[in-house]
């Protein structure tokens, strides 16, 4: 299997529908919900794509867009920092940190090493000394964060 990894620092109209067309198939099962609609998450996507630092990486198999990853830098009085459930340890936000906001692999794909792929090139050229990630730690009984820890 040949991945091209794509990298992108700005939200072009092409590059925004690949990303929404696999958000879509990703999240299908989930798009009933009111924060998981394609709308809303193109909302988010494009409020974030403003942010200071916004960082994307999209995955193609040939022509076909399959799996993404993007990320924004947070600074101490970010708003991000609002949802965490425990403090953060003293001087965490001191420097800026490397925030990703999401992760999504198509089916087809998932299994392949690919969203490690897409992850890892996504952190690869940033400065930030820094990242975090937000997961559900019930999502799929536990096993996305656990995927994540071993991911470091």
């Amino acid at each position: 299997m040949t991945i091209e990894l794509r990298r992108h620092t700005d939200l072009t109209a092409e590059v925004r529908q690949d990303l929404l067309d696999v958000y879509a198939d990703v999240r299908a099962p989930l798009l009933h919900l009111a924060n998981y609609r394609v709308e809303a998450f193109a909302e988010r996507l494009d409020r974030h794509a403003t942010e200071p630092g916004f960082g994307l990486v999209l995955g193609y198999d040939g022509d076909v867009p399959i799996g993404y990853a993007y990320s924004n830098t947070a600074e101490a009085g970010d708003q991000y920092w609002k949802y965490m459930v425990e403090p953060l340890p003293d001087g965490y936000t001191d420097t800026p940190v490397l925030v990703i906001k999401e992760i999504g692999v198509r089916a087809p794909w998932r299994g392949t090493g690919t969203a490690r792929r897409i992850h890892n090139e996504l952190l690869a050229h940033r400065v930030e000394d820094r990242v975090t990630l937000m997961v559900n730690p019930l999502a799929r009984d536990g096993k996305v964060q656990a995927l994540y820890e071993t991911w470091g």
